[in-house]
């Protein structure tokens, strides 16, 4: 039982879906449809109950997935107490400007006491960097949001988040229960400088190409509609501040929690670190 085949199996067990597995792993379906069925028959049991609406585990399945999942994180952490007895256990994290937020605190509380020795290093982008230093090579993994520009990346969501128009508390709007996008229509937006990446600035301007003052980060955001009685979005469930409110957005997705990496990176740090990501802050 090889351990590349138990990471095969782990991603199919959590996914419950061969082609959503196959794209968290980049393959293609074929290779790992056959990877699975060789497990199941050196196992001598079904791991997996298959039918057109995608997969569900099996009683051995269920157990299989409880060892695999045990036995990949002693592989993970045998690989960090080397690297930080060889003193290179260093992992460069970018955030996006979310270091206070309380989930990221429980983050930080779990890696340490799972990974004791690893040095941990935070580079806090702004808003014009969805990658936190990703593509420019400055960090190894990005706790983040998306869309952006995915390139050479492996990107694994952990949950969504409902946004909404961030409002003066004094707007006409903002004693409605809902809105939607067209109902700002004619409205100045804050908006991300330009070069920022398209997908990023796309989702946050509501898919349309907006008019109103550029800011970098969230302060100078909610500034600008304090200030000047524009409109952007923002999520739901963080606090605006003094003077403002948020209004749920009904016809805009989802502002999606990420962590990213480089593709083909092996390291051990920033498996682990995706791992106990998932594990805390995914749904």
């Amino acid at each position: 039982m090889e351990l590349r085949t138990l990471r095969y199996f782990v991603a199919v067990a959590e996914e419950l879906h061969f082609g959503r597995a196959a794209a968290r792993l980049h393959m293609s379906q074929p290779p790992l449809s056959r990877a699975i069925r060789r497990l199941e028959s050196d196992l001598g049991a079904a791991l997996f109950e298959r039918s057109s609406a995608g997969v569900v585990l099996t009683p051995a399945g269920a157990v299989l997935l409880d060892e695999a999942r045990g036995l990949l994180d002693q592989v993970e952490r045998a690989h960090v107490r080397v690297a930080v007895a060889a003193g290179v256990a260093v992992l460069t994290v970018g955030l996006l400007g979310d270091s206070t937020d309380s989930r990221v605190a429980r983050l930080a509380d779990a890696y340490r006491l799972r990974r004791p020795g690893v040095e941990v290093r935070i580079r806090e982008t702004d808003l014009t960097d969805p990658t936190c230093g990703l593509h420019a090579g400055a960090v190894d993994v990005a706790l983040t949001r998306g869309p952006f520009d995915g390139t050479g990346l492996v990107v694994r969501e952990l949950r969504a988040d409902p946004v909404g128009a961030l409002l003066r508390d004094d707007d006409p709007l903002a004693g409605r229960g809902s809105l939607k996008r067209a109902d700002l229509v004619d409205r100045r937006w804050f908006r991300f400088p330009e070069g920022t990446d398209s997908l990023w600035q796309g989702f946050w301007s509501g898919g349309e190409v907006r008019e109103g003052p550029v800011v970098r980060a969230v302060e100078e955001c909610r500034q600008a509609v304090l200030w000047n009685g524009t409109v952007g979005m923002t999520l739901v469930g963080h606090p605006p501040g003094a003077g403002l409110t948020v209004v749920p957005l009904l016809d805009m997705p989802p502002s999606r929690v990420v962590v990213a990496w480089h593709a083909g990176d092996a390291n051990p740090l920033v498996q682990s670190f995706v791992r106990i990501a998932t594990a805390v802050l995914g749904d």
